[in-house]
């Protein structure tokens, strides 16, 4: 049986989904995806895997995937970050009998993503990512899907999602954000760009960005035509974000946490969901932020949650009837809710063009008000502690390859530009540790001594190597 393709690949296969759960790194794994479908998530993807280390790795696999199986978690889509074709249908060959399509990171913005070259560090890269899908097209028993972001020109994005329906992509994720916009400089999404995209092509297109409440949602279907819409920061302060309904963050964290005891998931990942699930009544009981920081065991942290419903309640009794929460939330703090990012402030200096946290970190090590708070932390540990760039020590750089030479290297070299070459030429270096030329002689007076027939001077020229010889 062929596969099923672009329209009645969305309407069979994932059954014409509209509210769709991001991949998430660390954050969709299967116990917050099995909560996110009981309260109105129709289709969700696995958190980005590394195709390289899934093709190398077995554990990997195991723990990232193949363990990660229940009937209830379907339709699932795995998603690969990957820039090499071959690699990439390699670890969707793996992978395809666990999902109902594979879908190619093209949206990743963060600086690692730049380092190992993928995610939307890739967009620029046509000939290439027609290269990945259409092999992936032809080679893999289920569909081929994209994430991707926008370019600031709604022309140029409407011709990369043409290329990639024409590669053979069957479904089409548009973040309306360009790869820029992350961080304090994120932003509104463009749902302009999205609706280009979705007029341009014939493939079912999905939606990301903005989804805060379900009117969001309904509202962006009507406004881009698109046939689906992605939540992921949305699903994580409200997992129940689908079904427009506002629980209390503990009965969201009490629920999850019996799924994340049914299948068990790294503590890290526990403790990240309830930072954010938890973000607007932390910054009222910020004593229970210190305790869940320092959880030690899922136990811990389902008592830290017991303390929170405590103080909630508490609270909750105390108010006389009629009585308004004051603050600027639109729900007492105690209510699932977004959380709102600041709006970009001036992003870049007007008179050298430096963004403003940079260039506080490229000034001298000051008072912690200058700090991010992270580096922050770190001073608490640390006081000694110092950021200033031009306090740390400069290094001389290897001769052949740019990085950090040995400094009683005898050839100004770094150890493996240094291995080399003293192994090419049968020399020693004492700053190295490598005594290639000594441990040589050494052989040559063994061999010498158990047959003296043979003049010393002959053997060792029969034994040097041609380019020392010469």
């Amino acid at each position: 049986m062929d596969k099923l393709q672009g329209m009645d690949f969305w309407r069979e296969t994932l059954k014409g989904a509209r509210c769709v759960l991001a991949p998430m790194v660390d954050q969709s794994e299967l116990a917050w995806r099995l909560l996110s479908r009981r309260h109105g998530a129709e289709l969700c993807y696995t958190p980005m895997l590394h195709a390289q280390v899934f093709v190398r790795d077995a554990n990997y696999r195991k723990e990232n995937l193949y363990c990660e199986v229940s009937p209830e978690d379907r339709p699932l889509i795995v998603q690969f970050c990957a820039n090499d074709p071959e690699v990439f249908v390699q670890a969707a060959l793996l992978a395809q009998d666990y999902c109902d399509a594979i879908d190619l990171n093209l949206g990743c913005p963060q600086m690692i993503a730049k380092r190992g070259h993928y995610g939307a560090f890739l967009q620029d890269e046509w000939d290439l990512l027609q290269r990945m899908i259409q092999l992936a097209h032809q080679k893999l028993s289920v569909p081929i899907t994209c994430k991707i972001r926008v370019f600031p020109e709604i022309e140029k994005t409407v011709t990369y999602a043409k290329l990639l329906e024409k590669a053979g992509c069957q479904l089409l994720t548009v973040h309306g954000r360009t790869k820029e916009q992350k961080g304090p400089l994120t932003g509104v999404a463009s749902w302009e760009h999205i609706k280009a995209v979705r007029s341009a092509v014939n493939i079912p297109v999905f939606a990301n960005g903005n989804i805060q409440y379900l009117s969001d949602l309904e509202r962006c279907i009507q406004e881009t035509g698109v046939h689906g819409v992605m939540s992921a920061e949305g699903n994580l302060h409200n997992p129940a974000l689908f079904e427009g309904k506002s629980p209390c963050v503990w009965e969201m964290a009490e629920e999850y946490l019996e799924l994340a005891q049914q299948y068990p998931c790294p503590l890290s990942f526990v403790r990240a969901h309830l930072f954010k699930l938890w973000h607007h009544t932390l910054q009222v009981y910020q004593e229970l932020r210190e305790e869940l920081a320092k959880a030690k065991s899922l136990e811990g942290i389902i008592a830290v949650n017991k303390e929170l419903k405590a103080k909630c309640q508490e609270e909750i009794s105390n108010l006389k009837e009629g009585e308004v929460v004051s603050g600027d939330l639109p729900f007492p703090h105690w209510i699932c809710q977004p959380y709102v990012r600041p709006p970009p402030k001036d992003a870049l200096k007007e008179e050298s063009g430096v963004r403003g946290k940079r260039a506080l970190e490229e000034e001298e090590d000051g008072g912690a008000e200058q700090l991010s708070k992270n580096k922050q932390k770190k001073k608490l540990r640390n006081p000694n502690k110092c950021f200033d760039p031009s306090a740390k020590p400069k290094y001389a750089k290897c001769d052949q390859c740019g990085n950090p030479k040995g400094n009683k290297c005898v050839f100004h070299l770094c150890r493996s530009c240094c291995k080399k070459k003293a192994f090419r030429e049968l020399a020693d270096c004492a700053g190295h540790g490598l005594l290639f030329k000594t441990k040589y002689e050494k052989s040559l007076q063994c061999q010498s001594a158990q047959d003296p027939d043979v003049p010393e001077t002959n053997l060792t020229e029969s034994k040097l190597p041609p380019e020392i010889q010469a």
